[in-house]
């Protein structure tokens, strides 16, 4: 079982220099590249041989990954440049045992292509390609990316990492809270349990108790699929759900107080509740999405596999 290669390429509207100090030296790259918590590059006796390094990544719960790393050297063509090198780990924690890749720095008219490619080779027999197939190289393809997206940030509007990492983490924070609250309510008071006080407040807005089932049921697939749109959107597509989560928490709020008024003096009624959420979709709002690493803004294949399987999909078919 062969797993594809990582590949990776975003637009850099920067000087080439400025890319390349921010890619080649360690205490830059560092702060950007969401793989590695640390780099530090080894003594070496001539600039002729190759750049060992060693590198480490957290991951949680006090444990951590180290490793060795080989910069096999740098060329420059037509003002294009590349830098090739390989990694490897001896711990067993590691599901990646080596691997090699390199970073490809192309001059354009709309900024410098920059792009990566490389693939390494897993632990633990057929368990470790599987999961490395279904989890683990899916994630680290995606932490590339979110990474390029990072470094363009910095490049090109001066956004340091340490400023990106703090946005997307509110980013993430606010749209899993809303979502998870939104689903919680549509799964738990509307479906599972609507005794628990969902029923009384429909029956006292003129529902019959059948009809209350069936409302209560239709609204609470409503708001499932509502929360779910906070973890699918893009943040550049939020803003409206913002708005609606806010109209939404406004007519609920009203429906409760005219039909069960009492319940707002019981604790975490209607009104603290959807105030606090109402305010947490605001900051969602403040949050700007240009300022926002997404990796989704990197393309995850080569130019030109793009281009054969567009014209593959627009070839005429023989039946």
């Amino acid at each position: 079982m062969k797993n594809p290669p990582i590949y990776v390429e975003a637009r850099m509207r920067c000087p080439l220099e400025a890319l390349w100090q921010h890619t080649q030296q360690p205490e830059l790259h560092q702060q950007w590249d969401l793989r590695f918590t640390e780099i530090e590059y080894l003594p070496r006796l001539t600039e002729a041989e190759p750049q060992q390094f060693l590198y480490a990544t957290r991951i949680g719960f006090g444990l951590g990954v180290a490793g060795r790393g080989e910069s096999l050297g740098t060329k420059e063509t037509n003002g294009e440049r590349t830098s090739v090198l390989k990694f490897w780990s001896d711990e067993w924690v590691s599901l990646i045992r080596e691997g090699a890749g390199f970073w490809k720095y192309v001059p354009t008219e709309e900024g410098i292509r920059f792009f990566t490619k490389y693939d390494y080779q897993t632990r633990f027999g057929r368990v470790g390609q599987w999961l490395d197939r279904l989890a683990f190289r899916p994630l680290i393809g995606w932490a590339t990316a979110w990474s390029f997206d990072c470094l363009r940030l910095w490049l090109e509007t001066g956004q340091r990492p340490a400023v990106s990492r703090r946005l997307a983490l509110a980013d993430w924070l606010t749209r899993a809270t809303l979502g998870a609250v939104w689903v919680y309510q549509g799964v738990v008071p509307k479906l599972l349990f609507p005794d628990t006080g969902e029923l009384a407040i429909l029956q006292g807005a003129g529902f019959s108790a059948s009809a209350a089932h069936w409302v209560a049921a239709g609204v609470g697939v409503g708001e499932i699929l509502f929360g779910l749109l906070f973890f699918l959107l893009p943040a550049r597509r939020l803003r409206l759900v913002y708005w609606l989560n806010m109209l939404g928490l406004l007519g609920l709020g009203a429906g409760a107080l005219f039909s069960q008024p009492a319940v707002f003096v019981a604790p975490f009624n209607p009104l603290t509740l959807n105030a606090a959420l109402m305010a947490l979709a605001a900051v969602g709002l403040l949050l700007p999405p240009e300022m926002l690493p997404i990796a989704a803004r990197c393309l995850r294949e080569p130019p030109a596999i793009r281009r054969s399987a567009v014209a593959r999909a627009s070839a005429p078919q023989l039946v």
